[in-house]
């Protein structure tokens, strides 16, 4: 059985910026109503199986269905269906303990631990995850956050998992089931290095059943090599078009209307190094959009690429249109990494991230990039790293009046702490330990522009008609309690900095 935590199992009301929520604590209102605005649930069938699951649960499920086992995704609800069949119970997640960004981040600020956190501790101590332990069920986890074991070995003891698996799994699961089955030892930790992670795109299995608002890969692995992120030592590969567009049927076929092209750098698909070229990303959008009229949206892009694409190809414009085509799609969500507006920082740690323009030119090449996104309704996401290693105030204040350059334009910007792994116990470290005026202002910053556009992005383009009236006025407080409460704990800092 594969499964989850609610944070993780559920749609997001068909809206995925509203995943963000779940890595934060309910503001100013009882949790359940957070719960249902942020993660409501599937719906199920009369085994417990969801509609629509995470994609990495799905493809992990497809994985072992391929190798002959009776596997499948079951709503956190309902495995205590499965008690007296179930041998192996395997749970993923994108943050288990709300140590990855944004969730340490909302940890830090306000002190109180994240929706998720909350939301995975509950499920583990849950009756039937009690039960199935009890009986002798043996416990795998995974997934992006598979790390984060190494630093909850307490948790990892007191609710009895047996394995974790740390990397792309897709190859090695079926040994790790097949060994748990017959009983026989299992490892503590298994490290999935690049030797061990499928080499060609024929070697990733197909998903059998639908993922969540659509979700399919298109591409594995990132080249610009930033110090602060692990995707970089994956291999680099490429899903044909075919495979793309089968997937994309297989949740069409089970009622999944919308698509989200998933890559660390949806425009680095079939690219010529770290330069876009137009035409595999022409021929995908042009499929995909044959297929259906629903919107299309992507998981993520970098800026260097979007200013190269446009600048060269006038791509944006090309795939806008493409995109636009439909009467369903009047806008395109994506998550961007801003990190910094320090060129020296930069550097440091991230040299590639501009390429294949300077890093000189970095704050120039994101301003150019978010102009190019605003003029085509396209609405980044953008995450900030503070108090990486090296980081000295001159280069917050950097970041800060790049930020002030950003407000024309739509988008939301995600300031991000970058803690030591080691201190994730205390999640006090950072305000502690790093924070300084400039953080403060560059916070204020962030929040006076997220705040401001998030209202617009709500107003003209997400939540729209009556269907989701109470979602929208719910977000729309929520945006305005956060603001009065962080400026309420910013001059909390500065009074205790003073």
């Amino acid at each position: 059985m594969i499964t989850t935590d609610r944070s993780m199992m559920t749609d997001h009301h068909h809206h995925e910026f509203l995943g963000f929520m779940t890595t934060g604590p309910a503001f100013g209102v009882p949790e359940w109503v957070w719960r249902w605005i942020a993660a409501p649930k599937p719906k199920v069938d009369s085994l417990g199986r969801p509609k629509v699951a995470p994609y990495g649960l799905r493809k992990i499920e497809a994985a072992l269905v391929d190798a002959g086992f009776n596997a499948a995704v079951v709503d956190p609800d309902h495995i205590s269906k499965h008690l007296d069949t179930m041998k192996v119970l395997m749970i993923g997640h994108h943050d288990f303990f709300a140590y990855g960004p944004p969730s340490s981040e909302w940890w830090t600020i306000t002190g109180r631990e994240p929706f998720n956190r909350v939301s995975f501790r509950r499920f583990m101590e849950s009756p039937a995850v009690r039960e199935a332990k009890r009986r002798g069920v043996k416990i795998i986890v995974g997934g992006p956050a598979a790390w984060q074991w190494l630093w909850s070995t307490d948790e990892w003891k007191k609710w009895g998992v047996d394995t974790v698996i740390d990397g792309e799994a897709d190859r090695v699961v079926s040994e790790v089931v097949d060994r748990a089955i017959k009983g026989q030892e299992l490892p503590d930790y298994i490290y999935v290095g690049p030797y061990d992670t499928p080499a060609t795109a024929d070697e990733i299995p197909k998903i059998k059943h639908a993922s969540v608002n659509g979700l399919v890969e298109i591409m594995r692995g990132c080249p610009r090599g930033c110090k602060f992120c692990s995707v970089t030592l994956r291999p680099w590969r490429f899903i044909p078009v075919d495979d793309v567009i089968s997937e994309i049927k297989v949740n069409m076929s089970e009622g999944e209307k919308g698509i989200i092209l998933h890559s660390e750098d949806v425009l680095l698909y079939y690219a010529d190094g770290i330069k876009p070229r137009p035409e595999g990303l022409l021929k995908l959008h042009t499929a995909v959009r044959q297929l259906t009229d629903e919107p299309i949206g992507w998981s993520h892009a970098s800026l260097a690429a979007i200013k190269y694409a446009e600048d060269n190809y006038k791509l944006i414009s090309k795939l806008t249109e493409i995109m636009f085509s439909s009467e369903k799609q009047r806008y395109l969500g994506v998550e961007v990494g801003l990190e910094t507006g320090s060129v020296k920082l930069a550097r440091k740690v991230m040299p590639a991230k501009s390429a294949p323009y300077p890093t000189e030119k970095y704050p120039e090449v994101v301003e150019d990039a978010f102009a190019i996104m605003h003029e085509h309704n396209v609405i980044p996401a953008a995450t900030l790293i503070i108090g990486q290693p090296g980081e000295e105030p001159d280069d917050v204040v950097a970041t800060t009046e790049l930020v002030e350059k950003l407000r024309p334009y739509r988008s939301l910007i995600v300031p991000m702490f970058f803690v030591p792994m080691g201190a994730f116990k205390n999640m006090e470290w950072f305000r502690r330990n790093m924070v300084r005026p400039e953080h403060v202002e560059l916070l204020r910053a962030t929040l006076r522009h997220s705040a401001y556009w998030a209202r617009d992005i709500v107003d003209r383009f997400y939540l729209k008609g009556t269907r989701y009236f109470l979602v929208r006025a719910a977000v729309k407080w929520i945006i305005g309690y956060i603001e009065r409460k962080a400026e309420e704990a910013a001059r909390a800092v500065e009074q205790r900095g003073a």
